[in-house]
């Protein structure tokens, strides 16, 4: 649905605004679990990324040449897709894999749900926003929900999970990076899914030397098995929702489009509960429902029209 709209350039309503938002949230879910499926065969973290980018590159660049469009190289351009590819892809799927692979899939959903609250603080410290009591009380029940999972022994199936929530909390604060330098510098004139297919290309060009340099390299088989196809699904649903993302953000403002969040955790934990039978404490629970509260306070508010 939300394709057909950056394809035709038509302008949805009120309510197709909102199911598009509901939309990339419950698409974004799924992706934690079928990320978690792709890494359960053991392959290496760059080998995922760059067969992950390859999909992304396929999609979005089948997207560009059907709308008769072409991929801008200016100076500006390709430092946006440099800046992009390593804040968005490289380094945050690098750690989204290490800890998807050793922490519940659900888990996962709650940590992602911290990059608005890492944003804020970062655009403060850039000077791009300014102080809110209300939404420095957010960041605090964010981090409670972070701790609520940290803390109590039986939160996690193995206290030796704990070990890789750092890790995992590194995918957001580098995608908050990412949130804070596209909203400061834009997207150079591009609309979504250029800006997305540039950035796919150069995370490939980044991405292949690292790869076989560490060994990571791995054949994509001619028939793919569960792991494989979990990696092409979430690779592809991760192309076009981010550019739906960007497009919804464009056409119906940051703030509308930022709630998306709610329904990326939500339904991340429900996708993990359907595609992996996992089941979670009642610590994980609170944890989801205090981030979730977290995020209420954090996200900014409409700012009335002059």
């Amino acid at each position: 649905m939300t394709s057909a709209f950056l394809a035709t350039g038509k302008t949805p309503s009120r309510a197709g605004y909102a199911i598009i938002l509901a939309l990339i949230g419950i698409g974004w879910g799924s992706t934690q679990p079928l990320g978690k499926i792709a890494a359960s065969t053991g392959h290496p973290p760059f080998g995922l990324i760059f067969w992950q980018l390859v999909v992304c590159v396929l999609v979005l660049g089948a997207l560009t040449l059907a709308r008769g469009k072409r991929l801008p190289l200016h100076r500006k351009a390709l430092e946006f897709y440099v800046v992009v590819a390593f804040l968005g892809t490289l380094i945050p799927n690098y750690t989204f894999y290490v800890s998807v692979a050793r922490l519940p899939s659900g888990i996962m959903s709650i940590i992602i749900a911290t990059i608005p609250l890492m944003a804020f603080p970062i655009a403060m410290a850039l000077g791009l926003d300014r102080f809110s009591l209300r939404r420095m009380i957010g960041i605090l029940l964010g981090l409670s929900g972070v701790l609520l999972i940290v803390l109590p022994q039986t939160s996690l199936p193995d206290r030796a999970m704990v070990a890789f929530l750092p890790i995992a909390m590194i995918g957001p604060f580098f995608y908050a990076l990412e949130n804070t330098y596209v909203a400061a510098r834009g997207t150079q004139g591009m609309d979504a899914i250029q800006a997305m297919f540039g950035a796919s290309i150069a995370g490939l060009v980044f991405c292949a030397p690292v790869m076989l340099a560490m060994g990571h390299w791995f054949p994509m088989p001619l028939k793919p098995g569960l792991a494989e196809w979990a990696l092409i699904a979430s690779s592809a649903l991760h192309a076009l929702l981010y550019a739906s993302f960007v497009w919804l953000a464009a056409r119906a403002g940051s703030v509308f489009a930022s709630q998306s969040a709610y329904f990326t955790t939500a339904s991340g934990i429900v996708w993990a509960m359907v595609l992996l039978g996992e089941r979670f404490s009642p610590w994980v629970w609170a944890a989801a429902a205090v981030m979730l509260c977290g995020l209420a306070l954090v996200a900014p508010r409409e700012r009335p029209s002059a």
